[in-house]
This record gives structure tokens, sequence and C-alpha cells, in this order.
């Protein structure tokens, strides 16, 4: 956010009298607050907890837990880019939940930079739960198959 745009923002805040201002525009986030504070610039949003209320039962929030992951080997994301289970639009995926795989065999394609990278299964076995929805972003060691 641009220097002069931060000083509108502050004078605005201390003409108008009231007590906090906060704007977000695109990942940056501005609080300004009267209370004596200097002005808070934060460059990346920063997240919340989720919580989830139980239905109809008037207690309070709990936060969220993650289901368990299936017991078994791992493979995880040798890169950054976009998950792919098949080779095309409209072909079959490379692999099916309960298929039996073997090590070298292609699991899925990760796009990277317009490139696409075949992902092989590093054990044989059988692929027990796949992690990632076809065409979502990955990150560098994020879990994509478990294989028992």
């Amino acid at each position: 956010m641009d220097l002069r745009k931060l000083k509108k923002l502050i004078d605005l805040v201390q003409e108008s009298g009231i007590a906090e201002l906060e704007i977000t525009e695109g990942e940056e986030k501005v609080r300004i607050n009267r209370s004596g504070s200097a002005p808070v610039y934060l460059p990346h949003p920063v997240a919340a907890p989720q919580l989830q209320v139980a239905p109809n039962s008037g207690a309070a929030a709990i936060p969220a837990a993650t289901p368990p992951e299936p017991a078994g080997h791992t493979l995880k994301s040798p890169m950054v880019g976009t998950f792919y289970r098949s080779p095309s639009p409209g072909s079959p995926s490379f692999v099916e939940v309960g298929q039996t795989v073997s090590k070298g065999q292609t699991l899925c394609i990760i796009e990277a930079m317009k490139l696409l990278n075949e992902i092989e299964s590093d054990v044989s076995g059988t692929i027990k739960a796949a992690l990632v929805e076809n065409g979502q972003p990955v990150e560098y060691g994020q879990p994509l198959f478990i294989i028992e």
C-alpha cells in the first residue's frame, strides 16, 4: 500500500473521531487505532482458526478437527504446481483408490511453469487414498497419495 494513501487514512481517523479503521486490499491489511498506538501494517493476512458449532447445541464453538490420514506410505509432491490425475482432460485417471501399483509407475502429473512432470510411485503397493483433487494447486512436500 502506498505511503500517501496510508497518511490520508491516518488523517481521516484523526479528523473523524472514529476509534479504529481497518482496510484490507488484496493481501495487504492496515489497521489504524486512535488509542495511542502506532498504525499497524500487515503485509499478509492473518488466518483465524476455523471453528465448528454443533447444530442445535447452543454450545460454544470448538476448533475443527482434521480427519486422521490412512496408515501407509505417503507419496509427497516433489514440487509446487497444479495436480492432475489423468494425462489429459476426459481421459481416465492414471490410478484409482484400491488399485495395485508398482514402483516407478506414473500416478499423476504436476504442471509447473508450463511443464508437465510425471510423478512416479516410489514404492509398490495399493493406493489407499488420493489426497488431492484433480486440478488443485499443490505445495512442495504436500501429501498426494497413501500407498500401503
